[in-house]
């Protein structure tokens, strides 16, 4: 469907950008991405993704807001404590951009709802907080060929991937599930970190909708953010992986 004059205006700067175009930002309008987890890293990446106008942002959390979360949690106010995340999260991106449809899930990722859900949208965001969501958001989108964004952080430290199931290197190619280390208490991070990788993650859905540029494929991004320092790990994909191995 052709822009309207609104959206012309809303989207001017994205109109003038080459690689997007009016067409661009016409696909970007018809586009599905699912954020599971709108904490830390999904409030920026979501918002982000609103903004840009993407057509419909699932957002994903069986969590309410607590007075802790808004130190880094950009979604929420001191006015959503106490409601699920999802609905606070719904709140600020119609806000912000009513051209866009949020669809709520107001519980957690779990292989019982994967293949259902996944088949909704085209690119997945991984914005959750601890490593058994994390290998098993790897492993639905494996199994479903889903395009993704994996992101962690910790204290000051932050790193992000994507990965393309079945052609790139996946989560599992770099970690194992185990000795997974034992939830303790949180270390941070510091308030502005997932600001930096989430609104990473945004721009890795932007463009793989898009097909343009280069994905961060194949590659962990990590940042340090106490000495500012951002790196590019070269990865290789493990032909033992026990998820897309194929040796």
């Amino acid at each position: 469907m052709p822009l309207t004059d609104k959206q012309r205006e809303r989207y001017a700067r994205h109109l003038s950008l080459q690689e997007i175009g009016e067409k661009g930002q016409e696909q970007l309008l018809k586009s599905k991405v699912l954020v599971i987890g709108t904490g830390g890293l999904g409030s920026p990446a979501a918002f982000y993704l609103a903004a840009a106008g993407i057509g419909t942002i699932g957002l994903m959390d069986g969590d309410t807001v607590d007075l802790s979360n808004l130190q880094r949690q950009t979604l929420h106010t001191t006015a959503s404590i106490g409601t699920f995340k999802v609905t606070s999260a719904e709140q600020r991106l119609r806000d912000l951009n009513p051209d866009i449809t949020p669809k709520l899930y107001p519980f957690r990722f779990t292989a019982d709802n994967a293949v259902e859900i996944l088949a909704l949208y085209d690119f997945v965001i991984d914005a959750t907080d601890n490593f058994d969501a994390k290998f098993l958001i790897a492993r639905a989108c494996h199994n479903a060929g889903k395009a993704y964004s994996h992101a962690g952080i910790r204290e000051f430290y932050g790193q992000t991937m994507t990965v393309h199931p079945g052609t790139t290197a996946c989560y599992h190619c770099l970690f194992h599930e185990e000795g997974i280390p034992v939830a303790g208490i949180p270390k941070g991070p510091v308030g502005a970190l997932p600001g930096i990788i989430g609104s990473i993650q945004a721009t890795e859905a932007i463009k793989h909708l898009l097909s343009i540029g280069t994905p961060l494929i194949n590659a962990l991004l990590t940042c340090d953010a106490l000495t500012m320092t951002i790196r590019k790990v070269p990865l290789k994909r493990n032909p033992h992986c026990p998820l897309c191995g194929v040796a």
